[in-house]
């Protein structure tokens, strides 16, 4: 499988992991918890986390501002950084999308409900909860399709010498 290949199913199971959890993630915290708002809410976030994840090589990305700022390769400050840098990629932007389709329901239905504080609520716990989701599952994901595709994987230990 070629390296293509290997980082579009990365970014699959990642838009995956994202959509599902930020999705269930919002509708819980809204106080309103409905099927249809959830399965929505996790249909329009997955198209988005897509499309980012197939236009924007968030791998390469990554790393290149982690080894600008100095990390080493797939050392604990590294990882730092480029979860860092997926989530603020992908989350405001599945957040915006969500936020204002709610916001738009909400306030269709006579809701007066200001759209910022709205918006800036779910933003920020939105990036702390895809902020702990990327940094503990984007190894596991990674290793996973290497390992897959019969790639070794890159250690995520922090210790030299070591492979995956």
């Amino acid at each position: 499988m070629d390296k293509k290949k290997i980082g579009r199913r990365i970014s699959l199971c990642m838009a995956f992991i994202l959509s599902l959890c930020l999705s269930l993630t919002g509708n819980l915290t809204s106080g309103h918890f409905t099927v249809p708002g959830f399965l929505i809410s996790f249909v329009l976030s997955f198209v988005i986390s897509l499309v980012i994840g197939f236009f924007i090589p968030m791998g390469p990305l990554a790393e290149a501002v982690s080894m600008k700022l100095g990390c080493r390769p797939h050392s604990l400050p590294a990882r730092l950084v480029e979860s860092l840098v997926s989530d603020l990629i992908y989350t405001p932007v599945i957040t915006l999308a969500m936020v204002g389709m709610a916001w738009r329901n909400a306030t269709a239905q006579g809701a007066q409900i200001p759209f910022v504080p709205m918006f800036v609520r779910s933003l920020l716990i939105s990036l702390v909860v895809a902020y702990v989701l990327i940094f503990l599952l984007q190894p596991v994901i990674v290793r996973m399709i290497l390992r897959s595709a019969g790639v070794p994987g890159p250690d995520f230990s922090g210790q030299p010498g070591r492979r995956g």
